[in-house]
């Protein structure tokens, strides 16, 4: 494998890995180490440390920044569990967006967490499950990566784990473990590109692009989003690393494209129905389109709001909100990686590495360059691509995060080559490497993640009460369930799924030309009653408002309304009371409107 990679060009400090394609060298690459399981251990704590607050409070906690994020994901589990539980499709339920659904395989429903996990989900509910996906993803990447770069790229175990370290929690993994475990289970993502490095080197192309297959499968139903990304900074990579030896670069691609084929067939044996539901299935959707979401150039060095440097400031105005800090990587470790780009700029690997990191950088800044909060109208690269099929739906924010793996792979050779130098004697290039790492890292390390209480649910709901009033229609909420606040998903879940819901938080075609929007195609009812909590004004109610609303009640086969304790509530009761012609009954902590004869 590490002569595909050819990092020997005469260094010392990594002149052992060239014999790795011997068998020796094999087998001790998949011999356990006590170092391996050291760092394996390590990170587990680090990941732990990182989501202890939730740890603790698993039956009323909930992670402050993630937003309405947490409560999607729990839901998504938690609805993967029933539908195994009673044969029903995977892809597709009603329980929300009723009666038309959701497209889950359109969603990031994660089936390669939600379907080997429903066990958990059965035993524990689908916190546990959130907050173990989570704890599992982090630790998980982390030594992913540690594992490839210590038998593929340095021949340091300490190295190897300061690589490994920062791939599993850089800012981006800690930002995105708030509520994102899509873009933090990224561990297979390693040994992909492992594995498609070995495809070049001729050996074993059937078993290897058998394996690849089944990964690219794997990986389709933990993110597809996070494949994407890495594809592009793979491919990026794997152009600027065959720079160096055209010859063999297309050599080793002529030779792997037998087993990329065979990857091929084997991966879209297992995804081409489930892809074939995502893009023309019930409730599929075109695009979802985002506007510019770029990062800032000063994205780049600020530190991370959750990190010791950092604070609830670091990162106002510079990203989407606390869950996409996608860069933030802070000015001390950028001035590291470019001082170990200069220093091991003689290794292919190293200048691969520079350039995955100036390329993704530079396409994570958008179609326009903004420099402190102000835009300078210079176009860039990612203009060019932004409208292109896939590429159109990706927060190009995110193209950072594939900056990640480049820069661990240099901080490794870099830490690779300090301690080969100390063993020679030479202590002081030790020592300072170490200290440029330690400045570099520390300010980084990630604190644990903040956990409020969550709103509890009514005794309307948490008591059964609302089994007098639902028959096999839906319920509908005031205002619906919807991106800005989806509480009423959990407590649906808490119920057993017992009911649908009108609304909710999934992204569903909207519009004449179907394209992706967070949340239902809104109806006019849905409009003004979010409207008015938003406003606390009630609006003017006539004849056409009130069959407007009895149309969309019908529509939603509503059994019954409900408005629970929230902002506005008075506003939202008396717009109610003249929509429906009748006053609402105050029933275990809610008003409630029995709309059966009515719909």
């Amino acid at each position: 494998m590490s002569e595909t990679l050819g990092l020997v060009d005469g260094d010392s400090s990594t002149a052992t890995t060239s014999t790795a394609v011997s068998t020796p060298a094999r087998t001790r690459r998949l011999r356990i180490a006590p170092a391996d399981v050291a760092a394996a251990a390590s990170f587990l704590m680090l990941a732990i440390f990182v989501l202890i607050r939730q740890w603790r409070h698993l039956g009323d906690g909930y992670l402050v920044h993630s937003g309405q994020d947490q409560t999607m994901w729990e839901w998504f589990f938690a609805v993967t569990e029933r539908s195994l539980v009673n044969f029903d499709n995977p892809l597709s339920s009603t329980l929300q967006n009723y009666p038309l659904g959701v497209n889950l395989m359109a969603n990031t429903a994660m089936f390669g967490v939600s379907i080997p996990l429903a066990p958990i989900t059965h035993l524990f509910g689908p916190t546990v499950t959130f907050t173990l996906a989570l704890t599992l993803g982090l630790a998980g990447t982390a030594t992913a990566w540690y594992w490839v770069l210590s038998r593929h790229v340095v021949t340091s175990r300490f190295a190897a784990a300061v690589g490994g370290v920062f791939c599993g929690f850089a800012p981006a993994m800690i930002s995105h473990a708030n509520g994102h475990p899509n873009f933090v289970a990224l561990f297979l993502l390693p040994f992909i590109a492992l594995l498609v490095i070995r495809l070049g080197s001729g050996v074993r192309p059937v078993r290897n692009g058998v394996v690849l297959g089944l990964a690219v499968a794997y990986q389709i139903f933990l993110g597809e989003e996070p494949l994407l990304v890495y594809t592009i900074a793979f491919t990026i990579f794997g152009v600027a690393y065959g720079a160096s030896r055209p010859a063999a670069a297309i050599a080793a691609a002529r030779r792997g494209f037998k087993g990329l084929c065979i990857a091929g067939v084997v991966s879209l044996a297992i995804v081409a129905i489930p892809l074939w539901w995502q893009f023309f299935g019930p409730q599929s959707y075109h695009a979802i389109e985002h506007g510019s979401v770029g990062n800032d150039v000063n994205a780049f060095t600020r530190f991370p709001t959750q990190s010791l440097a950092g604070d609830p400031g670091s990162a106002e105005g510079l990203s989407m909100n606390s869950t996409e800090e996608n860069a933030f990587f802070g000015w001390p470790l950028l001035l590291l990686t470019a001082m170990t780009a200069v220093w091991r700029w003689r290794l292919p690997m190293a200048r691969a590495a520079s350039a995955t990191i100036v390329v993704m950088g530079v396409l994570s800044l958008g179609v326009e360059l903004t420099v402190a909060h102000n835009d300078t109208g210079i176009r860039l690269p990612w203009s060019w691509f932004a409208k292109l099929p896939l590429l159109e739906s990706v927060l190009e924010s995110r193209f950072a995060m594939g900056c990640i793996p480049a820069i661990a792979i240099l901080l490794a050779l870099g830490t690779d080559r300090a301690m080969a130098s100390g063993r020679a004697g030479q202590r002081a290039t030790t020592l300072l490497w170490l200290g440029w790492l330690a400045v570099a890292l520390i300010p980084l390390a990630p604190a644990p993640l903040a956990v409020a209480q969550r709103t509890p649910a009514p005794a309307f709901f948490a008591d059964g009460t609302w089994r007098s009033y639902v028959t096999d229609g839906s319920v509908v909420t005031v205002p619906l369930p919807r991106p800005e606040d989806a509480k009423m998903l959990s407590w649906q879940s808490d119920e057993g799924f017992g009911f649908p819901i009108a609304g909710g938080y999934f992204v569903g075609p909207a519009g004449p030309e179907g394209k992706g929007k967070y949340g239902p195609d809104d109806r006019p009812t849905a409009l003004l009653l979010g409207k008015t909590q938003n406003t606390g004004v009630v609006p003017d109610i006539d004849d056409a408002t009130r069959a407007t609303a009895l149309d969309d009640l019908r529509f939603w086969d509503a059994d019954v309304v409900v408005l629970p304790p929230g902002k506005n509530e008075q506003a939202l009761l008396t717009t109610v009371n003249q929509l429906l012609g009748v006053a609402g009954k105050h029933v275990d902590g809610v008003w409630v409107w029995d709309v059966r004869p009515l719909t």
